[in-house]
């Protein structure tokens, strides 16, 4: 079978003249393989199913094909503002607006300027979406899931189903990543308000059972496409992956070591959790001044384009980020791909990689391996056919020591990055007990202390899993830090936190969802005397109520049937201890025998047997 030609004037049905020229415009001389393959099939009108590395153009393997669909469409009649002719569904905020931005570049051209397009997003007023959809219309829809779905089922003057009643071309970009993060129950809702008369592209990195049965349902007798450079790898084929083995506790003084030896100019770090990213990104940007330092998560919101465009127009920085932005997303110029433990999914590595080395051009991704996770290169390489090579650092203790002294002034001189370190850690640890390789990432087998002391902690934290012997490997600061003194640098923060102080000196309970003091305890013989209190107050009761039923069986007492007296303050608060104390023996925090000496049941018994 011959191999379809790479120039874009050799196309089986020719492209039109203002769609070259703005190809030539971007710079693209030849198409990329999955370029080749796709673009001739959705011009035929074939429903087609794209496999292809990341990197490898497939935004402009369906942009294309989408604008010669609706110029074809105009000849015939023109669009009408009511009209949608194509859909491109995409998983994160980030790729839908760099997929806008493409589609933009064709749209500004003054033959296509009379097709619009709509970017629907999250971040962004439902309200605003819709009055612009009404007010202007749109030609071309991009959007991530939730956003369009919420808008097929909205009631009232935007009637969606009948917009899209002449759609031309539906895309689903990052299938995998779709189905990944949950949206299976939304694309087939929105799949339901489609036409069935339309034609589907559907593209991944990977064809999982999950895609290939979204294909079965969304896609009719589609062509299948799967483009990769090199048969045995799955990475692009000039990216270079490397790893490194390090002890826990000298993770942090590699990395800096690394990316000063190294000179990178621009790079992305991604980290396991958003709480790792907030803590990092206060950290990092204070040791490696001067260098520029961006942080970046799925839990922020209207920041996440300016980040993202910062970092895209800076000429040296590092980004800090999650897996929001490991797939799909076009940053020029990142020289290397930094991983600072192995990503939750075995997939996940390679789309973290894929944002180096795109389009052709050279580039490089490094992984921290623990010396217990060194089987991890091994599942690598046969689990995604990924080739690492093992480079070599050491850092010597005075090093460590240096950069643990920064992390630990950063905590004391502001309570808020202590609280950062610690959520960081707590997170990361929570992560790495779920991942999907735990018979290879075991978290028993790490040493936790070592792994705190890399994140420079001031203390060990309060959790299930920090056990007694990681304090001997748990190196904190030279001089001992009380923790509950450390104080905030915002005013406001601080002033809330001197007023939770205040309650619980008070109270003995801290107002918080972060319990970082434990509630007042109460001295042995003061808990045993209150006890016997309460055993006094309920045999005196006892006593005068069988007294007061003996007088009216003798006739001495006459029943008055009255109002139920409300309980008083002292009763009400027994009753809220025997319900704290059945509580805590349902926990099996307290025995039943003690549960029974607090609710002092049997206490006559007892006393009589004295």
């Amino acid at each position: 079978m011959s191999r379809p030609s790479s120039k874009w004037t050799d196309l089986a049905k020719p492209l039109s003249p203002p769609v070259l020229e703005v190809i030539e415009q971007l710079g693209f001389e030849k198409m990329t393989p999955v370029q080749a393959a796709t673009i001739p099939l959705l011009l035929s009108y074939k429903d087609v199913a794209a496999e292809a590395v990341t990197g490898s153009g497939k935004t402009l393997a369906f942009v294309v094909p989408l604008v010669e669909l609706l110029l074809k469409r105009q000849r015939d009649s023109a669009w009408k503002k009511a009209e949608v002719g194509a859909i491109i569904v995409s998983p994160t905020r980030e790729l839908a607006t760099q997929i806008s931005d493409v589609l933009g570049e064709f749209l500004a051209h003054e033959e296509l300027g009379k097709f619009s397009q709509k970017l629907l997003i999250g971040g962004n007023s439902v309200e605003e979406d819709v009055s612009g959809i009404v007010r202007e219309g749109a030609t071309v829809l991009v959007a991530t899931p939730g956003r369009l779905k919420d808008l097929f089922e909205r009631k009232g003057d935007l009637n969606m189903a009948l917009r899209v009643k002449s759609l031309e071309l539906l895309v689903l970009d990052e299938a995998d990543r779709l189905l990944d993060l949950g949206f299976e129950t939304t694309i087939n809702t929105i799949l339901g308000y489609l036409p069935k008369q339309r034609r589907t592209g559907l593209f991944s990195a990977t064809q999982t059972k999950e895609v290939r049965d979204l294909m079965r349902a969304g896609l009719r007798n589609p062509v299948l496409v799967s483009v990769k450079e090199k048969a045995a790898v799955s990475t692009p084929k000039l990216l270079q992956n490397y790893y490194v083995i390090v002890e826990p506790q000298f993770k942090l003084a590699v990395l800096l070591d690394f990316i000063r030896k190294q000179e990178l100019k621009k790079a992305m770090i991604f980290f396991p959790t958003c709480a790792c990213v907030e803590y990092w990104g206060v950290a990092l940007a204070e040791l490696m001044r001067p260098m520029k330092v961006l942080a970046l998560h799925g839990k922020m919101k209207a920041q996440r384009n300016r980040i993202l465009t910062d970092f895209r127009e800076s000429e040296t920085a590092l980004l800090l980020c999650t897996d929001v932005l490991a797939r799909g997303v076009d940053i020029p110029e990142v020289d290397w791909v930094l991983q600072w433990d192995p990503p939750s999914n075995a997939s996940a590595f390679v789309h973290r990689v894929g944002r180096t080395a795109r389009q052709g051009q050279e580039g490089n991704a490094l992984i921290m391996l623990l010396p217990t996770e060194d089987a991890y290169v091994e599942f690598l390489t046969r689990n995604q056919k990924v080739a690492l090579k093992k480079v070599s650092f050491e850092v010597s203790e005075k090093k460590l020591t240096k950069t643990l002294n920064v992390l630990h002034r950063l905590q004391k001189s502001d309570r808020g990055v202590f609280d950062k370190a610690n959520r960081a850690f707590v997170s990361h640890v929570q992560a790495y007990s779920k991942h999907e390789c735990n018979l290879i990432l075991r978290l028993k087998d790490l040493d936790l202390g070592k792994v705190a002391t890399s994140y420079g902690l001031l203390q060990l934290p309060r959790m299930p899993e920090m056990k007694d012997h990681f304090k001997q490997s748990f190196k904190g600061p030279a001089d001992p830090v009380d923790c509950n003194k450390l104080a905030y640098k915002d005013k406001q923060k601080q002033a809330s936190y001197d007023n939770k102080v205040k309650i619980f000196e008070e109270t003995g309970e801290w107002k918080s969802k972060n319990k970082l003091l434990k509630k007042k305890t109460v001295p042995w013989e003061q808990a045993k005397q209150e006890r016997e209190d309460r055993k006094e107050i309920r045999k005196k009761r006892r006593e005068a109520k069988q007294k007061r039923k003996a007088a009216v069986e003798a006739g001495e007492l006459e029943v008055v049937k009255k109002k139920k007296a409300k309980f008083s303050r002292e009763e009400l608060e027994e009753l809220a201890n025997d319900i704290r104390a059945l509580k805590r023996c349902k926990k099996k925090k307290i025995t039943r025998e003690e549960c029974d000496e607090e609710l002092g049941i049997g206490a006559s018994e007892l006393e009589d047997s004295d």
